[in-house]
């Protein structure tokens, strides 16, 4: 190397010594690496309705900061849109966000009616296609109870009803998860009876509970909608619910229900624990429905006469039950299920009873099926004199991938599955001949304890089934989980207990 090379590689190598020296000098390095930072922005929509905390800022990655949506008044928030993959709830007024890069978020508000009293709930009669929201829990203490809905309000008849049939309800009703508490309704003689009397098309009951309620009225009677063309949502009912007609005419619809008298629309996500009375075409969640129910249960008694259900009374003209259960006691006359009472041209599917069940063409699931049962079970007990099957009492329809293990007792065409069959169609289906009592049954094929809890007996007829470790487990990716050689088949979206 040149003397040259060598003179000008010390003078470099010197020279950035001092600079890295005068650097130190000014701005010292304390060894901690340097933190990327990310902004975060607040969008309110629409403008004006409200405003968020904090309203923006600078944040170092990974940092969680806590975001909180206040509404003005008039306007209640309904959630985050934006960059909210890091959020930890979008429909939470108050969340958190995780800061791993830029992000811009909105708070969207909602305006509509602000309910704060009784009052305020009986005002909406006055408006049926507005945007309500209930603000508080309304009691027996609440300012209009006396006047409005207690039972010496309006004459004794107690609460009247919101909409009728020529004037129904076609707005939204958001509970935002408070009760109304203590309804009294007695209107004896009186159609489509309920806190609502009639919900249109378009209308929308959510996210409400109607709790301690006394209601009762003639036909089309549901603790929360007489008769609902719109969709209930996550709102649930206790108390009692009591229909007084002693029969239908020829033709008439009706139905008596713990939520909900009479669905052509959508409930999901609902329940009852209340007792629910009537004569026909009565169900613990819905009377009489050809809509849609699903993710619903029904724990509370339920009694009539013909066509009673544990969850629906009567299930017609292409309505569908789903991912729903029932538990309570069912006590009629005839057509009576722990599920269903009556299934005719309707779906059952995904669905399993664990309800007692007494009357006659009676079914731990469905007491008469014309219809469709799949991928659902029974396990309860099953009493009657005739027509009087584990699962389904009467079948014309078609039984598929299903079972039931409780006991079966009566006198004229009884089956440990099935008690009688007419052109039906009973295929992949099992029952327990030892917990059932029953060696014989109109469909299905029987098996001992050990075969039903075995899950190649299931997986040999082709059912979507995967054995799981414990009853705690759940593998969603098929209909039926099994812990095989310990417990019967479960329907793998059951809650775990």
């Amino acid at each position: 190397m040149s003397k040259n090379k060598l003179a000008a590689i010390i003078i470099a190598c010197t020279i950035a010594i001092i600079v890295a020296i005068v650097l130190f000098i000014i701005e010292p390095w304390d060894g901690t690496p340097s933190v990327e930072t990310y902004t975060l922005t607040t969008i309110v929509s629409p403008s004006g309705a409200g405003s968020v905390s904090p309203s923006g800022g600078e944040y170092e990655s990974g940092v969680q900061v806590t975001v909180t949506a206040s509404p003005d008044s008039g306007f209640t928030f309904s959630h985050w849109s934006g960059n909210v993959s890091t959020i930890a709830d979008i429909n939470a007024a108050a969340t958190n966000i995780t800061m791993n890069g830029d992000c811009s978020i909105t708070a969207n508000f909602l305006e509509g009616i602000e309910i704060w009293d009784w009052y305020d709930l009986d005002a909406i009669r006055e408006d049926l296609d507005d945007y309500y929201f209930l603000m508080n829990d309304l009691d027996s203490t609440t300012a209009g109870y006396e006047e409005l809905a207690s039972p010496t309000a309006n004459g004794g008849n107690g609460w009247q009803p919101i909409g009728n049939f020529t004037d129904s309800f076609t707005g939204t009703f958001d509970g935002q998860g408070y009760e109304i508490r203590d309804l009294f309704i007695n209107r004896r003689d009186k159609y489509f009876v309920g806190l609502f009397s009639f919900v249109g098309e378009g209308g929308r009951i959510e996210d409400i509970g109607v709790v301690n309620a006394i209601v009762t009225g003639y036909d089309n009677v549901g603790g929360l909608v007489g008769w609902s063309y719109g969709t209930v949502s996550d709102s649930y009912s206790t108390g009692s619910v009591t229909g007084t007609e002693s029969a239908h005419e020829p033709g008439d619809v009706g139905g008596v229900g713990g939520v909900v008298g009479i669905n052509a629309g959508n409930v999901s996500h609902c329940y009852s624990t209340g007792s629910v009375t009537g004569y026909e075409v009565v169900g613990g969640l819905v009377g009489y429905s050809y809509g849609t129910v699903s993710d619903s249960y029904s724990t509370g008694s339920v009694t009539g006469n013909e066509a009673v259900g544990g969850l629906v009374g009567f299930n017609h003209y292409g309505g569908t039950v789903s991912n729903s259960h029932s538990t309570g006691t069912v006590t009629g006359g005839a057509s009576v299920g722990g599920l269903v009472g009556f299934n005719l041209a309707g779906t059952v599917s995904y669905s399993y009873s664990t309800s007692s069940v007494t009357g006659n063409s009676s079914g731990g699931l469905v007491g008469f099926n014309a219809g469709t049962v799949g991928n659902s079970y029974s396990t309860g007990s099953v009493t009657g004199y005739a027509i009087v099957g584990g699962m389904v009492g009467g079948n014309t329809g078609t039984v598929d991938n299903s079972y039931s293990t409780g006991r079966v007792t009566g006198s004229e065409y009884v089956g440990g599955l099935v008690g009688y069959k007419l052109k039906g169609i009973v295929s992949n289906s099992f029952w327990d001949t030892e917990t059932s009592g029953q060696s014989t049954s109109a469909g299905g094929t029987g098996k001992t304890t050990a075969e039903m809890q075995d899950v190649t007996t299931f997986s040999g007829a082709m059912w979507d089934i995967i054995a799981v470790a414990n009853p705690s487990t759940r593998n969603p990716s098929y209909i039926w989980n099994i812990v095989d050689d310990e417990t019967y088949p479960f329907l793998s979206w059951q809650p775990i207990l």
